[in-house]
């Protein structure tokens, strides 16, 4: 989901009516903090439907893969251009890692988990993307140096 339109927060406190009349003109509205992270404020509606919408086109991705395996397969590269830049295994255990997660995740309604996915394998494209950092990164010599001991509690 892409907010187009952007309000300071201080805004929203300073002119709310003015904030929530912005609202009804755009699909949501991203207020922009200084000191944290953004927030999206939109209808409830409109979040209840797009939260439907998102856990039905997962089920229905699940369904169809459960027809025809290999269709998210052969298909990422199309949607995830990235993904051309992964060996075939990867793929193969990105669209099957992608189906899963989609169905778990709107069977919480929680696609996070989904966008974590896609940010990670997106990094291991651009890793396989760049022939150096492929090679220091899988080189023979890299030894395991063991487990890492958990920081001391300050």
């Amino acid at each position: 989901m892409t907010i187009r339109d952007a309000v300071p927060f201080s805004e929203l406190l300073r002119q709310p009516t003015e904030a929530l009349r912005r609202l009804t003109e755009a699909r949501s509205m991203r207020l922009s903090r200084r000191d944290a992270e953004d927030l999206v404020l939109m209808y409830a509606e409109r979040a209840d439907a797009e939260s439907e919408a998102m856990d039905t086109t997962a089920r229905l991705l699940v369904a169809l893969v459960r027809r025809h395996p290999h269709l998210v397969t052969e298909l990422l590269p199309t949607v995830l251009p990235w993904a051309r830049f992964l060996p075939t295994s990867d793929t193969e255990q990105l669209a099957a890692e992608f189906v899963t997660t989609a169905e778990a995740a709107g069977s919480i309604g929680n696609f996070a988990p989904l966008a974590q996915l896609l940010t990670e394998w997106r990094h291991t494209a651009e890793v396989h993307a760049d022939p150096d950092l492929l090679h220091t990164l899988t080189r023979d010599d890299l030894a395991d140096h063991g487990p890492v001991p958990a920081p001391e509690a300050s």
